[in-house]
């Protein structure tokens, strides 16, 4: 085709622009949004040599350019705008800096329908977390990235990359599904650009991309959308309080009351107690709350508006692009009360039975119900976070399993006591639930297989029989065996066959030792029961304190009935039942374990450390 004086000028035109805007503009986040929100302001922030100086228009005629905001940075834009009456389209933000001209297009999406309407996690389900870098390699070509700061891959190095990816999950999707579990947390997956030790995911360098060596945005969409498909919900895991350092609005900030003491490290003394305690100093408060984490990882000021938006909004987009159902907020006491509290107020307004859990490391029940929504301790705050982790209680849950259970101390005894105070929490069933997780040690021991098979089962049972909402950490299944005091980083093992060259492959049954293939079934069989359970997932709880070692309790919906019998001694136990005939609706019932029917007469002979699980 002959091309016209005015073609070439044209295209000459636009191969100028195209230049000039990527080397200028470096950053546009979000990089799209939708029509139809409830909150139908947009803030677009963009990020480029010396733009701060430009003129901005914008050519969309339903769209309202409220606020041009300069930063102490020339290097930022920040746009708001106003989108309610906005349709589906593409537009130009026109920046006019003397002579120059740059066009950035952008996008506003047609929403999915129904989008609205995603479903949270809550108790009915049980959450699988995954490690995402020590799971599964299904993709070999992007352990190594050009250009990114820590590209090497080093497995015999628990502290360094180990290659597991996003396409490594989705390949064992079925795995996942077949165990049991209905959702999948996943460990953060936004970029962590970081020199080293960035392998966790809890320095995030880019807010709103998926980290290279995991895969793209569009993986992670595609394997939300495939593990739907199967049943499975997918949380993701999010960090407010901090980022890493090479994030760039640390590296180059668009003012310094963009982070905590003004972008200069300062270390938290890690006591969050500060936020509830009423007698707590300011200096305190500030230092625990406004500190640190580490130097490599900055504290973010969510008291500044701007940054209260961006965090709020990427965590929007990320519900909107790829259809999750949950979040997990990583130190959640550590930000700023208030703005948290907005932010799970602004979720909710878009998506009203979405679910967040807040990680709230907490030494007491009293604590941590402190930060539930509705709490009345914090009154008349309110942190409207529905869903909190109930850390007390796995502290429990890791010492109530070896020690021998009296009547009024220890042992079991220690659980029931714990639960009889939930009179503390705003909502029992909203409590994230677990044994264990990628900060702490794991739950199974391996000094003695036969002693820690029978605690492993009957904490197994009590976890996805009591209230609230279980969580099951990768490896349990197959007895991975871990201790914090020899380093986080073996903590996180990678699963043994997610690696094409792994000498062993646990995702297969007939790899696995005996003893592994009895835990796993132990697992599986449990959670393919409480699938749909009703009596267990939305159902009352009524228990009986310990007798002769023996504690029991009852799940009850309606007409469906569970009761659960746990000896907590090392020896058999008989006991007779007439205490606990209120909650035996009939004298026999199924045990599901064994599948063997049980009369319930006179009394009730209970094997060592034995369990049954009664069904009505």
């Amino acid at each position: 085709m002959k091309k016209t004086p005015r073609l070439i000028f044209t295209l000459l035109f636009m191969g100028l622009f195209q230049a000039l805007s990527a080397t200028v503009v470096k950053k546009v986040a979000p990089a799209c949004w939708w029509a139809g929100m409830k909150n139908p302001e947009l803030q677009v922030l963009l990020y480029g040599d010396n733009i701060a100086s430009a003129d901005v228009c914008i050519s969309s005629k339903d769209i309202i350019l409220k606020e041009v905001v300069k930063q102490k940075n020339p290097n930022y834009l920040l746009l708001y705008m106003d989108l309610a009456d906005a349709v589906p389209q593409t537009f130009d933000i026109t920046l006019k800096q003397d002579k120059k001209q740059i066009v950035v297009p952008y996008e506003i999406r047609q929403r999915k329908t129904k989008a609205a309407e995603i479903k949270g996690f809550n108790s009915s389900d049980v959450l699988y977390l995954i490690m995402p870098d020590r799971f599964a390699n299904g993709n070999p070509s992007n352990d190594i990235v050009p250009g990114m700061l820590e590209s090497a891959v080093d497995r015999k190095n628990p502290f360094a990359r180990h290659g597991g990816d996003l396409n490594g999950i989705e390949k064992h999707l079925d795995y996942i599904s077949n165990l049991g579990v209905t959702a999948i947390w996943l460990n953060p997956i936004q970029e962590n650009d970081m020199k080293e030790g960035s392998y966790h995911g809890y320095a995030i360098t880019d807010y709103y991309q998926v980290d290279r060596r995991l895969g793209s945005n569009d993986e992670f969409r595609i394997l939300v959308e495939k593990a739907h498909a199967k049943g499975l919900k997918v949380v993701m895991d999010m960090i407010f309080n901090h980022c890493g350092s090479e994030n760039y609005l640390f590296k180059d900030m668009p003012s310094e009351d963009w982070f905590n003491y003004k972008g200069q490290y300062t270390q938290t003394s890690f006591q969050t107690i500060t936020q509830s305690d009423p007698y707590a100093s300011d200096y305190s408060k500030k230092l625990a709350i406004d500190g640190w984490f580490t130097e490599v990882m900055p504290d973010l000021n969510q008291r500044n508006r701007h940054v209260a938006t961006y965090l709020i909004q990427s965590s929007i987009w990320w519900i909107e692009y790829a259809g999750i159902n949950g979040i997990r907020q990583d130190t959640h006491p550590y930000a700023d009360f208030d703005m948290m509290s907005r932010w799970c107020e602004a979720v909710t307004l878009e998506y009203p039975d979405f679910n967040i859990v807040g990680e709230t490391w907490l030494g007491s029940n009293v604590l941590v119900s402190y930060w539930q929504k509705n709490s009345k301790l914090a009154a008349p705050r309110n942190s409207m976070l529905r869903t909190v982790m109930d850390f007390p209680l796995m502290t429990l849950m890791n010492r109530a399993f070896d020690e021998e259970t009296t009547d009024w101390n220890g042992g079991l005894f220690l659980l029931y006591e714990y639960l009889s105070q939930d009179i503390v929490y705003a909502s029992p069933m909203d409590l994230l639930i677990f044994l264990d997780n990628h900060d702490t040690s794991r739950f199974y021991r391996k000094e003695d297989d036969t002693r820690n098979l029978n605690r492993y089962r009957q904490a197994l049972t009590f976890l996805l029989t009591t209230r609230g909402i279980p969580q099951i950490y990768y490896g349990t299944e197959i007895l991975m065996a871990a201790d914090k005091a020899n380093g986080d980083g073996l903590l996180r093992c990678d699963y043994p066959g997610g690696w094409q060259d792994d000498s062993k492959n646990y995702f297969d049954a007939a790899s696995r030792t005996l003893l592994q293939n009895t835990a796993f079934a132990y697992m599986q069989k449990l959670l393919q029961w409480r699938k749909g359970n009703e009596a267990i997932t939305k159902g009352s709880l009524k228990h009986i304190a310990p007798n002769k070692g023996i504690y029991a309790y009852e799940r009850k919906f309606g007409d469906k009935s569970v009761v659960v019998f746990l000896n907590g001694n090392d020896r058999k136990q008989t006991i007779g039942l007439a205490p606990y005939r209120e909650i035996l609706p009939r004298t026999s019932a199924t045990d599901i374990i064994s599948g063997r029917k049980v009369e319930l007469g006179e009394e009730l002979d209970m094997e060592n450390r034995g369990v049954l699980v009664l069904e009505f």
